[in-house]
């Protein structure tokens, strides 16, 4: 298989959430979703863990290779959910981030399809294109129950609700699965739905059978959708097959020498944990070329919808086609941030499909090597093709890092989204795979680790909370203590049963809790006072003290025994 990307931003969105990657076995397709950082973070993660099938070690069975490498692809469609979801749990401005997964492996003369989510793989043979994927989506539940039809589906407007995605989303993430028997011939184009939401089947077929060049073919698939009005990142992965016995197969430094891969979109931003993994050379793929896409009808309609995002296209369009030449000719950095300046005619175009490597320096192989293959490459190439590589340079290439790097830094390499853990193995060869035996292990005990962790964090919340609860009740009871403390040295007189009497403390309750006591009963009736006492004693009289307490009780009982005279005198 030989194949090659594109990947581009597009017109609207400030960043590329989409990722992709290429190479001699594997191509692979994930749009991110989750808003900035978020929707980057769950597709380069997702492509990470499906990039080692590139390099893994085959059974020698053949039948049972493509039964390895099915279950391969489920298992790690599956870590790389847990891997979103762990990240997320631990990063909590990530919540709710997730990405779809479009992959395909040729193994042993099998096409392995894995797909979750709403981007597309189409593969087209002897010239008929067939939509290998079906949407999870909401619209293609719509169209399944009848409900809408194809071309409703089109302008629906929920027609970017994603039903089933991989991430942070209480989802079943197992990816379907699909094989089918390979042919030479058979050219497979994965896609974002940046693309085939924009984009008939017809059109895709058309393009795919018209432009023998993947690269050229997978740039005019990236401008037609964005002329047609996509406002959505836009990536494309474009796979051929063909039978190694062919005296015309291709022969490139990407592709036929197991040399290189290519990595696109977010995943791009940093390709050397990929290279440390693969233990390959990993490029950087081509850019999009926008040529006339500043004059077309999609620019100027997000131009008049969204004025500001708008100019900010057209200029970021302007600069990188004012750059293009500058950008064939800069420097391409190798691992470890050290980088080499290449005068123009040093970076070499190397493959069929597009890609171009620099001087053999930025190389773990040797520069006689090197030449053997790209003459090989341009004895195989036509001129028309010659011209077309000379147009399409890759960004950067990174080559691996060396053996004898200490395991650590391979580890702390992938410390953006280092959920699976990397291990070196007893052969030297380090590995992620998730169906790695070792690396399963190595992901028991981080799962162990972190469950363990996890506990510790709980317990010591429990017991933070414990300490706070208990600080709190401390506290409450101090100043309930107090307050009843203060309560008790206060007293009034008031009604007992129809008679005045004492009371110690406040004359009031609370939740039914009187903060009261009676002291002291005297033998004054309230009914032997006056109506003006009766009603102050009934509300109660606050004083100081006992003693003071003891002088109203008094006064109390000589205006009873006044009153009580007086009533006498005027019956008599």
């Amino acid at each position: 298989m030989t194949s090659t990307t594109v990947s581009d931003i597009g017109l609207v969105r400030k960043n590329n959430q989409d990722s992709a990657f290429a190479g001699i076995r594997l191509i692979a397709v994930c749009d991110g979703m989750g808003g900035h950082a978020g929707g980057d973070t769950a597709s380069t993660i997702a492509i990470r863990s499906l990039a080692h099938i590139e390099t893994h070690q085959l059974s020698t069975n053949k039948s049972r290779a493509v039964d390895e490498v099915a279950s391969m692809l489920s298992t790690s469609v599956i870590a790389a959910h847990d891997a979103i979801v762990g990240k997320a749990d631990r990063e909590k401005q990530l919540a709710g981030m997730g990405t779809t997964v479009t992959a395909v492996v040729l193994v042993n003369g099998y096409w392995i399809a894995a797909h979750i989510g709403d981007s597309r793989a189409y593969m087209v043979r002897e010239g008929e294109i067939i939509r290998v994927t079906k949407d999870h989506s909401y619209v293609q539940h719509l169209i399944d129950t009848g409900r809408i039809t194809e071309e409703e589906a089109h302008s629906h407007p929920q027609r970017n609700v994603v039903m089933r995605v991989l991430g942070d989303f209480d989802i079943d993430p197992r990816p379907d699965i699909t094989v089918r028997k390979a042919q030479a011939g058979d050219r497979w184009m994965l896609c974002s739905d940046g693309l085939c939401g924009v984009l008939s089947d017809d059109t895709i077929r058309e393009t795919l059978m018209t432009h023998p060049h993947m690269q050229e073919c997978a740039q005019t698939l990236v401008g037609m959708a964005l002329k047609g009005g996509s406002t959505d990142n836009v990536t494309v992965a474009i796979a051929d097959c063909y039978d190694l016995d062919a005296q015309d197969a291709p022969i490139s430094l990407a592709n036929a020498s197991a040399k290189m891969s290519l990595v696109a979109g977010a995943a791009s931003a940093d390709p050397q944990p990929l290279a440390n993994v693969l233990n390959t050379l990993v490029a950087v793929a081509p850019a999009f070329e926008y040529d006339d896409t500043l004059n077309s009808p999609a620019l100027r309609a997000a131009q008049l919808t969204n004025q500001a995002t708008g100019h900010m296209v057209a200029n970021q369009i302007a600069d990188q086609t004012a750059d293009q030449t500058l950008n064939q000719a800069a420097a391409i950095s190798t691992d470890g941030g050290q980088s080499y300046d290449q005068e123009p005619a040093q970076i070499h175009n190397a493959q069929q499909d597009g890609s171009s490597v620099s001087s053999s320096q930025d190389f773990d192989t040797s520069a006689d090597t090197l030449e053997e293959l790209l003459e090989g490459s341009k004895n195989s190439r036509n001129a028309s093709d010659e011209h077309d590589d000379e147009r399409f340079e890759i960004q950067r290439v990174v080559r691996p890092a060396s053996a004898d790097v200490d395991i650590h830094d391979d580890v702390m390499a992938v410390a953006p989204t280092g959920e699976i853990p990397i291990v070196r193995k007893a052969t030297g060869e380090v590995s992620d795979d998730p169906h790695d035996p070792d690396v399963a292990q190595a992901l028991r005990i981080k799962r162990a680790e972190d469950a363990r962790k996890a506990r510790k964090r709980r317990k010591r919340t429990i017991a933070i909370n414990s300490a706070i609860s208990a600080a709190i009740i401390a506290i409450l009871c101090v100043i309930g203590w107090q307050t009843y403390s203060w309560s008790q040295s206060q007293y009034y007189v008031s009604d007992s049963d129809g008679y005045v009497a004492i009371y110690q403390g406040v004359n009031t309750n609370i939740f039914h809790w009187n903060l009261s006591h009676k002291i002291e009963d005297t033998d004054t009736k309230m009914s032997d006072l006056p109506q003006g006492w009766q009603n102050r004693i009934k509300n109660g009289i606050t004083v100081k003290d006992y003693p003071q307490a003891r002088r109203y009780v008094k006064t109390i009982e000589s205006q009873a025994h006044n009153d009580s005279s007086t009533k006498d005198s005027g019956q008599k």
